[in-house]
């Protein structure tokens, strides 16, 4: 199958480099990434320990084949920009999957490609980004798919076989839009507290006021979603988000390390998108509201 991963990252990376060993895989990615996979290969390391050769590209300009599947994982602020720029390599027949962070990523898709045509996923593989041409896979873990309307189809089981057949434990969804939003919400909590600290995930366990206030972001996400017409539990939502930490508790947070690196953060996907979608549903916002003004202004000059 042809595959062409936009967004060549971490998680893009890592992904990037499982798939090519059963498939055709072209990574999009920033520059200096590219030149150092053309020249060395793509390397993993950590969880999994990996050497390929992979084709790597600064431009979907450059992708001359047909494409079967194209995968987006590149942040969310980047989906819309990055989606009108790959429409020169979607034909009707390409499927488009979604594996970001955030919420709305699906929306912005929607505008350049046909609502048929994509698929959704999360994932909870802990991944960094060492160097140009290396990546640090961190935690191992699992990923979803599912198509948008819930169905379960022929394509989704094909792509949950390709995925698995490469060693990414893949499972199917019937409800791909409630795994969004349960994401969401534990990344609501997490990414914004663990940056504004400067600590790792697991500090937010072993601090007790921490932990407390942890509790209340996902009591307060937790309502919006209901507001939206997400049924989940509070109770059920705080229990997964402290066992995503204690499964990550040497991680630095994705939003984190955006902001040790001088990088622009998902903050306005994450709870900013948060804070909108409670507004509209008359839900109480004040948590998230805090947690983005605290966000952003760490990134003001």
């Amino acid at each position: 199958m042809n595959i062409v991963i936009f967004g060549a990252g971490a998680i893009g990376s890592l992904f990037g480099a499982l798939l090519s060993k059963k498939n055709k895989v072209i990574l999009i990615g920033r520059k200096p990434h590219v030149k150092a996979i053309c020249r060395n290969g793509l390397t993993i390391d950590g969880k999994t320990k990996l050497n390929v050769k992979v084709a790597a590209a600064d431009s979907v300009d450059k992708v001359d084949t047909h494409v079967d599947l194209l995968i987006l994982t590149v942040k969310s602020y980047d989906t819309e920009t990055s989606i009108k720029q790959a429409t020169s390599i979607v034909s009707e027949n390409t499927v488009v999957i979604s594996i970001q962070n955030g919420l709305g990523n699906i929306d912005g898709i929607k505008k350049f490609v046909n609502r048929g045509n994509i698929i959704a996923g999360v994932t909870t593989h802990g991944v960094f980004f060492s160097k140009p041409g290396v990546i640090k896979h961190t935690g191992k873990g699992t990923t979803i798919l599912g198509e948008l309307n819930g169905s379960k189809t022929k394509r989704i089981d094909n792509i949950v076989n390709i995925f698995n057949r490469a060693g990414i434990k893949t499972f199917v969804s019937e409800d791909i839009l409630k795994e969004i939003w349960i994401k969401a919400i534990v990344n609501s909590c997490i990414n914004p507290l663990t940056t504004f600290f400067q600590c790792k995930n697991g500090y937010l366990l072993e601090n007790p006021v921490l932990e407390k206030i942890l509790e209340k972001i996902c009591e307060e996400s937790t309502s919006i979603a209901n507001a939206y017409g997400i049924d989940l539990a509070s109770s059920s939502m705080i229990q997964k988000t402290k066992e995503v930490v204690k499964d990550t508790y040497e991680n630095h947070s994705s939003m984190l390390q955006s902001i040790l690196q001088g990088k622009k953060t998902e903050i306005e996907s994450i709870n900013g998108r948060i804070v909108e979608v409670g507004r509209k549903h008359n839900a109480k916002t004040l948590m998230n509201e805090i947690l983005v003004y605290s966000i952003k202004s760490m990134c003001e000059d």
